[in-house]
């Protein structure tokens, strides 16, 4: 992984780095908060490994004008202030682990590697779009050609795992399993009706058709392809 030290003990910094060099990954170091900043803003980083009380820019500030802008890199916050009171407030500026000073290498290398395999915030898509269709997860909307269009619950969760397979086939029984929760075919017509008002209020009132049906396979949202039923 790429690791980012911010951290204006430079005999500290220095132990730190190579150690981590030496379990294999790619270490930088900033000496202070503005450093760290610039560099964490500017730079794809895995892990930063920030210290709480730096000179220049507070640790703190430092991560919590990172989340502000969308920057999500896991990070692990070093202190010599353990209590959990301290602990609360570091996590609540946007810390991922926080770890009391002194500490022995090897808890904070679990540490490190353990933040390296969650999943990634910044990864992970909130929106989706197919041409000048967009739906939007955290707002919960769905708009095309700027026009807001309203959804009820499930056709907005068929909707979006639609987008999130856009230009694939995807079958009725993946549509039961992931929007339904069905792991069976129940020999109903719920798909059906609900591709329809789907496809109603996604493509009616527009030049082209977004949502085709693949006969004898299943549905699709694309840009492009065969008008179908």
């Amino acid at each position: 992984m790429r690791i980012l030290i911010v951290e204006d003990d430079v005999e500290a910094a220095g132990y730190l780095a190579k150690a981590l060099r030496e379990a294999g990954h790619v270490v930088d170091h900033a000496a202070d908060g503005e450093a760290g900043y610039d560099l964490a803003a500017s730079a794809p980083y895995d892990i930063l490994v920030v210290d709480r009380m730096l000179p220049k820019r507070d640790g703190l500030s430092m991560i919590s004008t990172l989340r502000a802008e969308g920057n999500h890199t896991p990070v692990l916050v070093l202190s010599a202030l353990g209590q959990v009171d301290d602990r609360v407030t570091g996590l609540r500026a946007g810390g991922d682990d926080y770890l009391p000073k002194p500490y022995a290498f090897s808890e904070l290398l679990a540490r490190v590697e353990a933040l390296g395999r969650r999943p990634r915030q910044q990864d992970v898509e909130t929106t989706y779009s197919v041409a000048d269709l967009t739906l939007d997860r955290l707002r919960h909307t769905v708009t095309r050609a700027g026009r807001e269009i309203p959804l009820q619950p499930r056709e907005f969760k068929l909707l979006e795992y639609l987008m999130q397979n856009a230009g694939q086939v995807v079958t009725r029984t993946m549509l039961l399993e992931h929007v339904w929760e069905y792991h069976f075919d129940p020999q109903t017509n719920v798909i059906d009706v609900h591709i329809s008002r789907l496809r109603a209020k996604i493509d009616k009132d527009f030049d082209r058709p977004l949502l085709h049906t693949i006969r004898g396979a299943g549905y699709s949202i694309r840009d492009t392809g065969p008008q179908t039923a």
